[in-house]
Formats: structure tokens, C-alpha cells, sequence
């Protein structure tokens, strides 16, 4: 288990803050016994919750041509035959996977291929299980084409809570399946549009790992 690169701003705010809150309290309440554990205890809490949302486990993934992986751990919240209009501009199958606070926030690409679209959307900040929040939340809209033309489109979607929305890749680069390719902080959605004729392999409020659960096979 290793420490994601996107926590270490926030672990030198938590950091100061321990620092400075210990000095104040050993400096005005220093024969206060109990003040000074709850101070320790806070500073303990606050340390805990950074490190586990920042958490980035190592993973071994299985690449297959026929197979979408999940781009990021979360509970399927959504399945539905949709419109797309952004890019396809076709009808495809929705997935959309829920983020808690709790699970790991690194996003993966659920394909191999060529990344042949992407494009930031500032926005709102709905709660990530509302049904706007496809449209209307701050995200991003990345689409990966295969060697055999197949694209799997896919968004990373900010939440109430998620003000910070990073993807690593850039347009027409070549990209591996199960490679990382992004993060959204403090909890968020991604949406997945697949092919009408894909078969998707996972149910509602199914709860999944990136780049190692199988949403869907290609046709």
C-alpha cells in the first residue's frame, strides 16, 4: 500500500495543523490533561482519514481486448440505455459507478487504446447519485478507441464534496488498459457508456474494484 502523489497538499495542511494546534495547547492549556488528549485525538483522527482516502494499492491487472474494466472502486448506482451527445452521438448503455469517501480514488482507463477524446466541463456540484449530475456536475469526458474501432466513453463526475477532478492523459495518446489515469477527491462518480451490444456483466448496487472487476465484454 503506497500514499497517492495527489494526497501530499492535504497531508502537510493536516501536518501544520497537528503542529500548530499542539503548540497552542501545551502553550495556553498545558495543565488541562483532558484537552490535551482530545487534542492528540483529533490530530490522530484527521491523520487516519487522510492517509485511507489517499491510499493507493498496488494492483496486478489482467489485460483482455474483450473485456471493460471498472475505471474506478465504488457501487453500480446506475444502468440504462441512454442518448449520448456529447461525442458518439448515439444511444449506448450507461453504467455509472458511485465513490464513497471510503474507497480508493485513483481512476483507471477501462480499455486499451487510443484516447481519441477528451474535454473538462466546469459545472455544479449535485450530490454524485443525482441524475443531472451526468450533465450539469463539473467533469470530464474521455473516450478511448480500440484497434478495432470499439470506443468506450467514460466521465469523471465531481460530487458535493469533490472539488478537484485530475486526469493524467492528454488527446491521441496510446494508452494501456488498467493503467491510471486519474483521481477525483473526496467521493464522485464515474459514468461509463458502453456499446448497446456489449454485455454487461455486473448488477445494481454490485460493488466493484477498478481494474479488476469486468462491467461489461464487447460483442
Amino acid at each position: 500500500m503506497t500514499f497517492h502523489k495527489e494526497g501530499y497538499p492535504t497531508l502537510i495542511v493536516v501536518v501544520l495543523f497537528t503542529i500548530i494546534l499542539h503548540l497552542l495547547l501545551n502553550y495556553f492549556f498545558a495543565e488541562i490533561d483532558w484537552l490535551i488528549w482530545l487534542g492528540y485525538a483529533v490530530s490522530a483522527f484527521l491523520l487516519i482519514i487522510v492517509l485511507q482516502f489517499f491510499r493507493s494499492p498496488k494492483r496486478t491487472i489482467k489485460v483482455n481486448e474483450n473485456q471493460i474494466l471498472a475505471p474506478c472502486d465504488g457501487k453500480v448506482v446506475v444502468i440504462e440505455e441512454v442518448e449520448e451527445q456529447e461525442y458518439i452521438q448515439e444511444k449506448r448503455r450507461q453504467v455509472s459507478i458511485f465513490m464513497s469517501p471510503l474507497n480508493v480514488h485513483s481512476n483507471r482507463y477501462p480499455i486499451g487504446g487510443n484516447v481519441s477524446y477528451y474535454k473538462y466541463h466546469p459545472g455544479k456540484y449535485l450530490v454524485a447519485w443525482h441524475p443531472k449530475s451526468s450533465t450539469e456536475n463539473e467533469r470530464t469526458t474521455i473516450v478511448v478507441e480500440d484497434h478495432l474501432k470499439r470506443t468506450v466513453l467514460f466521465r469523471q463526475i465531481a460530487g458535493a464534496l469533490a472539488r478537484r477532478i485530475v486526469f493524467y492523459g492528454k488527446e491521441n495518446e496510446v494508452v494501456k488498459q488498467g493503467s491510471e489515469c486519474g483521481f477525483i477527491k473526496f467521493g464522485s462518480r464515474v459514468d461509463l457508456l458502453l456499446p448497446l451490444d456489449a454485455k454487461v456483466n455486473v448488477q445494481l448496487d454490485e460493488k466493484v474494484v477498478s481494474g479488476k472487476s469486468v462491467i461489461a465484454t464487447f460483442n
